[in-house]
């Protein structure tokens, strides 16, 4: 059992919780994918918090955080997250996030430059790509809707043999902070949603306002990761100062699939902020 500050703060009006590990360091702050939720860091932030102080937020909707009252956009992710970092005092923490958390921390960094030393993405919705309004989806036919409500009806055990049948090569380590996220997760009123896809009128300008070092990590479209080539030069047009790291054998869950790969890139990039 890690013996981590497990506590909240109040962001907007809303309980946001969080984990800490503490101890006289440079803030670093970690921001979870859909359905997880802070713990899910747990392999990851065992290595920082030897240098760092890692804080790992549960997102709204998710952990023992608040849901949210009727929507909750992009932008309203990057301002809660934003929020709990302010009433923590931190000042100019490194942001890393993953899926949902990585595409709040790159709001983050356009809406608040001055907040973070630097930000690190793992495989984020490519949202500053043009893209077509979706289409009109009933229920049945939205697979994000669907994991959802099978993650409300499903069993631990059930969802533990999914993961582990969908991902045998993920770590033991893992599954257990992975499943008790989904089990929270369900537990929240599903007529609330925890987020949604709402996007800033241009949310490209607010990327190109990222000022901060910025690391994105990529993998294997193939695999499942989300971010393809041709998202590429338009992240660097936006990002000038970027470093892109594609990390082979890897497919969404890049720090999960590959994880001695992920944590070494992660390292080098890092050292290079103080070099």
């Amino acid at each position: 059992m890690n013996n981590w500050l497990s506590d909240d703060v109040m962001v907007n009006g809303h309980k946001v919780h969080y984990y800490r590990t503490g101890g006289d360091k440079p803030p670093f702050v970690l921001a979870h994918g859909a359905t997880d939720d802070g713990l899910c860091w747990t392999p990851v932030a065992k290595v920082l918090a030897e240098t760092y102080d890692v804080i790992m937020v549960d997102a709204l909707g998710h952990g023992l955080s608040d849901s949210p009252q009727g929507s909750n956009t992009l932008d309203d992710m990057a301002v809660t997250l934003a929020g709990a970092i302010q009433a923590l005092g931190v000042e100019k923490p490194l942001v890393l996030g993953h899926s949902m958390g990585a595409v709040t921390s790159l709001a983050l960094g356009g809406l608040y430059p001055d907040l973070p030393k630097a930000i690190l993405l793992e495989d984020p919705p490519p949202w500053w790509m043009p893209v077509e309004p979706p289409k009109p989806q009933e229920k049945n036919d939205n697979p994000r809707a669907n994991w959802f409500d099978a993650l409300r009806t499903k069993t631990r055990e059930e969802i533990l043999a999914d993961g582990k049948a969908q991902n045998p090569h993920w770590s033991e380590e893992e599954f257990g902070p992975w499943v008790d996220s989904k089990m929270r997760f369900a537990a929240h009123d599903p007529a609330k949603s925890p987020f949604s896809r709402i996007l800033p009128e241009d949310f490209p300008g607010t990327v190109a306002n990222i000022t901060c070092p910025t690391l994105l990590m990529v993998a294997d479209h193939e695999k499942g990761a989300i971010v393809q080539d041709k998202d590429l030069p338009k992240f660097k047009e936006l990002v000038p100062q970027a470093v892109v790291k594609v990390i082979a054998g890897a497919g969404h869950n890049i720090r999960r699939d590959q994880y001695t790969t992920y944590m070494q890139v992660v390292t080098e990039f890092l050292a290079g902020l103080d070099a």
